[in-house]
């Protein structure tokens, strides 16, 4: 399943989703531009076993490698779930505090994978993780939203209205499956993290549900 679009968008412009996106094309470019792409991406992506909590500058990948991505299919599927479901969170986090969760969530998820691999000499890059944030907290905020997404059946393709849990159960239980099978394996084979994508989302989720649970809503608004 493939999501294209929020049928519930938001009315505002999503100024930081759109602004994040650009961010990452622009520096995708200066990987392909780059005199040489692998140093540029050992540079600032994110190697378990050279971090090291006491070096502040060994910290700066969990960012740096947010924004770095291993190819056009890897950066096109990041940008287009960020695009489909950033809008809403972004405008439920408000201007200043969602570009925050955003690094917070990708960081999260660094972290996941840093803790459960951490002697791994393979760079880790990619907005994934942020991403699973964005699709944490619109699991816990918006769950009956319908998003418009691309089923394949067998041979057959078709555009369904799929319920919000459902597409973001289906797509969390296909990430947890994943990056536990992967635990096993040797921690210095490449491939795609799953782990960090668990992590980001449950981050997500929970940050949402503490920030916006109902409960803590209707308080503020009694005080208010």
């Amino acid at each position: 399943m493939l999501p294209i679009q929020d049928t519930h968008p938001s009315s505002r412009f999503p100024v930081w989703t759109v602004v994040i996106i650009l961010v990452n094309i622009y520096v995708f470019y200066l990987e392909l531009t780059s005199p040489i792409p692998d140093d540029f991406i050992l540079q600032y992506s994110l190697i378990p076993n050279q971090v090291t909590p006491q070096n502040l500058n060994s910290l700066l990948p969990f960012i740096t490698s947010q924004f770095l991505h291993g190819g056009f299919l890897h950066i096109i599927s990041n940008m287009l779930f960020l695009w489909v479901f950033g809008n809403n969170i972004e405008r439920t986090f408000g201007a200043f505090f969602f570009p925050l969760f955003y690094l917070a969530s990708g960081v999260a998820a660094g972290f996941t994978q840093y803790f459960i691999t951490p002697t791994s000499s393979i760079p880790m890059l990619g907005a994934s993780g942020a991403v699973a944030g964005v699709l944490g907290a619109y699991f816990a905020l918006f769950p009956n939203n319908k998003i418009k997404t691309l089923v394949f059946i067998f041979i057959f393709v078709t555009v369904l209205n799929v319920p919000a849990y459902l597409l973001l159960f289906f797509w969390f239980i296909t990430q947890f499956f994943n990056g536990v099978a992967s635990i096993s394996l040797n921690p210095n084979v490449g491939g795609i993290a799953f782990l960090p994508h668990i992590g980001g989302f449950l981050f997500g989720w929970f940050i949402a549900l503490v920030l916006f649970s109902k409960r803590i809503v209707a308080r503020l608004k009694f005080l208010g």
